[in-house]
């Protein structure tokens, strides 16, 4: 109980004359508390088993969980499940009536929901359901949308949705001109702008006295931003309800070859290990307990003394990470268990000036879901499935993902290099770094999500002359440009980046538009930017990559699976001469210059414009940086059209062969010159085929361009 003497020899200056009152009674009890706790720990764990077979033992809370178990059976036969409380639900205040076990009863409800909904539309799952009870509590205690309830991880919102009046409506979730996968500001007023302290501030300025609560996971915890604000948590003092959602996973799918490995990271251990100590909590709740019988100022000085055990568990120092930033940790709380969580949030609510409150809840991914429960990535984000089983309803493919080649090209590089080393940030599975972390465990690392670290890390390792390929999706290396700028391309480092995900990804929608990489990347002086056009191309690009030791380099590719490209011998890909294209049909009239895997629209589109007698050269760029200036000059001065296609923003491959053909003059003469790319909008969510019409991208769009730039009927097609 070394414990107790840091709490004692931390305290006992603070408990004496200073406050008028001297406390040697209560030390006093704190110091007989100390052998008891000892004591009934011991007990604890000697008679655990025989404990928990003792029904007659348990509280009138946990017999009511009991029973509740035995009387609630979730049913997930595929049919619209009954939601008798549910249905009563037209607004989150509908629900602040309820009692505790009507409470319970409606998360079940939410959750079979949930289950049901993305059963039929596909999404995010796991971490939807594990928050079931801790949305009912939040819209229970608060009042949104006065009370702002901010969702970090917007993939956990879907218990949120369906209590704030969008339960008719969510089985149109991620579909075009319908409710989106994530919280969206203008698709309902209790779905609010993320960022919780900036919001508190706001409201400390407009001398409102609403509540700003930010539901944050122990993953994304660790990110630089959030360490960020937790830092200026106490400098701003504002009244601030912060719940971390430990479910001691991370929030992206990240199953490997061997099953779904633990978090990495020093705040991930430090949870757990405080979540896993029965003597911290009862050392949390013992001073209380001698609070009546002291009487005086003792409530006041026990709840100094209540902060310090937190501390001590954290790092045995006596200074607890979260309490030292100014915040007022309570933890750890059974997020699965009602009672609690509502009768904490009551208090919390009720405390005026109350401060920044950390809320340290754990709960289980997938929870109330067996297939999810037993999944190795717990159901995280899936395709439609058959609710009563978990089968997912994949379409079938013959190829494989463009993920998935990329790891398995990678690895053949790395047997032919040691030198060669992976690192990703907490998307082991989604980037298929897990079969490379089979192969070589000591050449692979997670900085888990922490994107600016990643590319530092890799900017470090190759400074000492290894090969790092940095893959990331291309979503989030928007997080990084100024490391990407300072660390990696000011000293020309050879650091290789992966970008996954690069093009319009459906469902998901505009949160994760994978549109801008190529126009950041390019803007770099030193970077050599590629895309394939098919995934042979993407095993070529990896080998081009893995023999390029003067400069950094990147290439993107698509989610999704390949064409069916012949694939090199034993996944070997074969070095491309860096800053070349390749012609892949020869025409006479126009020319069109693809970049990426929209190449492949783009021989659709000559094919379509053949059937009117328009004969049509396809070329595939290759590299946006730097570009192909022989190939754009032949194709230029032999054709009478010249079109580039990207599905990429503005600012991006045709902005720099716009370039191109301006400095060297290729613009003065008849070349009927344009530049296809996404609008410069996001584009919502909806299907790759409706987003791909709303960009006015599919091939049937690029021969109407040519068809309008020759002066032929475009009306045609």
């Amino acid at each position: 109980m070394g414990s107790y003497s840091v709490l004692k020899t931390n305290f006992s200056p603070m408990l004496h004359s200073q406050d008028g009152f001297s406390l040697p009674r209560l030390l006093s009890s704190l110091h007989s508390m100390k052998w008891k706790l000892n004591a009934v720990a011991s007990a604890q764990d000697h008679n655990a088993d025989e404990d928990n077979k003792n029904t007659g033992a348990m509280s009138s809370s946990q017999q009511r969980q009991e029973k509740l178990k035995v009387k609630r059976a979730l049913r997930f036969s595929g049919e619209k499940p009954s939601t008798p409380i549910l249905d009563t639900i037209n607004h989150p205040k509908h629900t602040q009536n309820l009692s505790i076990e009507e409470l319970e009863m409606l998360a079940d409800e939410v959750r079979e929901e949930v289950i049901y909904v993305v059963s039929n539309a596909g999404g995010h799952l796991g971490a939807s359901i594990e928050v079931a009870e801790l949305t009912v509590a939040l819209h229970h205690v608060f009042s949104t949308p006065d009370d702002r309830i901010i969702w970090d991880v917007g993939h956990q919102a879907h218990p949120h949705k369906i209590l704030t009046a969008r339960t008719s409506r969510m089985l149109t979730i991620r579909q075009t001109n319908r409710l989106s996968g994530f919280p969206k500001w203008d698709e309902s007023v209790h779905d609010a702008f993320g960022a919780g302290l900036e919001m508190a501030a706001g409201r400390d300025l407009l001398g409102k006295n609403n509540h700003a609560i930010v539901v944050i996971s122990d993953r994304a915890m660790t990110t630089g931003q959030a360490y960020e604000a937790l830092n200026n948590v106490s400098f701003l003092d504002s009244n601030l309800i912060i719940i971390l959602n430990d479910n001691n996973q991370v929030s992206l799918p990240i199953t490997t070859a061997d099953g779904s490995p633990p978090p990495v990271g020093a705040l991930s251990k430090a949870l757990k290990r405080l979540q896993s100590s029965r003597k911290f909590q009862q050392l949390r709740q013992a001073p209380n307990a001698t609070t009546e019988k002291v009487g005086g100022q003792a409530h006041e000085i026990v709840a100094k003394v209540d902060l310090y055990p937190g501390g001590m568990m954290i790092n045995g120092l006596g200074a607890c990470f979260f309490e030292e930033l100014g915040l007022h940790y309570i933890g750890t709380v059974d997020g699965h268990n009602m009672e609690e969580l509502v009768h904490i949030m009551k208090v919390v609510k009720a405390i005026p000036g109350q401060g920044t409150v950390l809320i340290h809840v754990i709960t289980e991914k997938g929870k109330g879901y067996p297939p999810a429960e037993a999944a190795l990535d717990k159901m995280h984000g899936v395709f439609k499935f058959k609710p009563y089983s978990g089968k997912l309803l994949m379409p079938k493919s013959s190829t494989l993902s463009y993920t998935q080649y990329f790891a398995e090209s990678l690895i053949a590089e790395a047997e032919r290099d040691d030198k060669i080393v992976a690192i990703h940030v907490a998307m082991e599975g989604g980037t298929g770094f897990n079969l490379f972390h089979k192969s070589f465990p000591d050449r692979f690392f997670d900085v888990e999500i922490a994107e600016r670290d990643v590319v530092t890390f890799a900017a470090g390792l190759a400074t000492k002359g290894l090969k790092p390929f940095c893959t990331i999706y291309t979503s989030f290396l928007q997080r990084v440009y100024y490391q990407l700028v300072h660390d990696v391309d000011l000293p020309k480092l050879p650091v290789r980046f992966a970008i996954d995900r690069a093009r319009l990804v459906g469902a998901d929608g505009p949160t994760h538009c994978n549109a801008f990489d190529t126009t950041l990347m390019a803007s770099l002086p030193n970077m050599v930017v590629m895309a394939p056009s098919c995934e042979r191309e993407l095993m070529n690009m990896v080998a081009t990559a893995a023999t390029i030791d003067d400069r950094p380099s990147c290439f993107r590719y698509p989610r999704g699976n390949g064409i069916g490209s012949i694939i090199p011998p034993l996944n070997k890909g074969t070095p491309l001469e860096v800053g070349k294209g390749r012609v892949l049909e020869e025409g006479t009239r126009v020319a069109i210059l693809g970049y990426g895997t929209i190449v492949q629209s783009c021989v659709a589109a000559a094919r379509l414009l053949q059937r009117f007698g328009i004969s049509a050269t396809v070329a595939d760029a290759r590299f946006c940086k730097p570009l192909d200036g022989e190939l754009i000059k032949q194709l230029a001065r032999e054709h009478e059209v010249l079109l580039s296609v990207e599905e990429g923003s503005v600012g991006g491959f045709g902005s720099h062969v716009t370039h191109f053909l301006a400095i060297n003059g290729l613009l003065d003469g008849n070349l009927k010159w344009r530049a296809m790319m996404l609008p410069d909008i996001y584009i919502d969510h909806g299907t790759q085929r409706e987003q791909l019409e709303q960009a006015g991208l599919r091939s049937k769009h690029i021969a109407t361009t040519i068809l309008t730039l020759i002066g032929e009927n475009k009306d045609i097609i």
